[in-house]
């Protein structure tokens, strides 16, 4: 079955379809990361987004259980890829990725050069467009809806790290060599409220293989209100706009009038920033991938880091200072309080997919948890 992809400003591509074979449209994205396509389809920062992929080869590995996922399901709107493999080999696979696809109603092309279309929109910026395979549609547009109240948990969930022996000691032996290093004993007792703004199940996993205790709660759900026992708060990464996540905001200004410490990632980084007075701005077309270079802020280290965002802060609050830097385009990857422990990242340290170069960041912020 043949069909198109169709952009805004007037671009074709056509393609052959191997997904659900079903129209839908939404915001034109492209990643540039080459394994990971599981934990990115599920990584609900997709919720809107038509993804192309730059890697040639995808589907070759399959499609793991569903407890290697980010979330319960493909978040993704469409799939653009370039070689579509429909025989794969892995010991993890369950199934392949058009099985995948259809079994979720979710619409994929394969097409000559996903590179010339990439280069399109890095020109132009992302935009809006739809995938037909049937019959044509009306354009969606999922910057005008708040998707992280589409995305976030309708429950409060509480969660306690049960690890085994040899997974503590592993982990410590990993870790041993980082002069920022909060043990799995000294975290039993600390508990974190993870808002759910979309967050990646690993966010969870990470502070679990830690001895942390976490609470996860909707974007929307006031902590303080509600009289939750807490040490620390930790606002996750999500979809769209941030600006739109009001109700979050007036929780994290909360946590900072009260002195809590708090993490953010991804679009948490944009959260803390508008909760503490600064600003955000739409990138022309943004960070989706498994290699983007993030800088120490006032040192030559550089770190490789998984991103996915369309977002990024404007203007830096005062009392905070950069902690990263992107060493692509000079846009702001972090900022820390020159004095509270309130901090935040762009990227993603519990990788899923990618590096895990950065994972020491949870370690730094739990030892600043008194």
């Amino acid at each position: 079955m043949q069909g198109k992809l169709i952009l805004t400003d007037g671009k074709m591509y056509e393609g052959t379809s191997f997904g659900a074979p079903i129209s839908n449209s939404g915001e034109i994205v492209f990643a540039t990361g080459m394994t990971g396509y599981p934990q990115a389809f599920t990584d609900p920062s997709f919720s809107g987004q038509i993804l192309i992929l730059t890697y040639p080869l995808i589907g070759n590995y399959g499609v793991p259980s569903q407890q290697l996922w980010e979330s319960d399901n493909l978040q993704i709107k469409g799939l653009i890829v370039s070689n579509y493999i429909d025989t794969p080999s892995h010991f993890q696979s369950k199934m392949t990725l058009a099985s995948w696809l259809k079994k979720e109603k979710v619409p994929a092309l394969e097409i000559k050069d996903t590179r010339a279309l990439t280069q399109h929109l890095r020109e132009k910026g992302v935009m809006l467009g739809k995938i037909i395979v049937n019959k044509d549609i009306p354009q969606y547009d999922p910057n005008k809806i708040n998707l992280v109240a589409q995305v976030s948990t309708k429950k409060v969930t509480y969660e306690t790290s049960v690890i085994a022996n040899t997974v503590k000691q592993s982990h410590t032996q990993k870790i041993a060599a980082l002069p920022t290093v909060a043990r799995n004993d000294a975290n039993k007792s600390k508990t974190i409220v993870i808002i759910d703004c979309g967050a990646k199940r690993n966010i969870t996993r990470c502070f679990l293989k830690r001895g942390v205790q976490t609470i996860t709660v909707p974007w929307d759900y006031d902590p303080f209100e509600n009289k939750l026992n807490f040490d620390a708060i930790f606002i996750s990464n999500g979809p769209g706009d941030p600006k739109m996540a009001d109700k979050t905001i007036i929780t994290i200004k909360k946590a900072l009038a009260n002195k809590i410490p708090t993490l953010g990632i991804c679009l948490g980084n944009q959260l803390l920033a508008l909760a503490a007075g600064g600003d955000t701005y739409k990138l022309k077309y943004g960070h989706r991938s498994q290699n983007q270079p993030c800088l120490l802020y006032g040192s030559d280290r550089c770190y490789i880091t998984t991103q996915n965002h369309g977002f990024a802060i404007k203007e830096v609050p005062q009392e905070f200072e950069p902690w990263f830097i992107n060493a692509n385009d000079k846009t702001i990857e972090g900022i820390k309080h020159k004095k509270y422990p309130f901090m935040s990242v762009q990227f993603h340290p519990e990788a899923a997919p990618g590096p895990m170069d950065t994972e020491w960041i949870f370690d730094y912020f739990l030892e600043r948890i008194t």
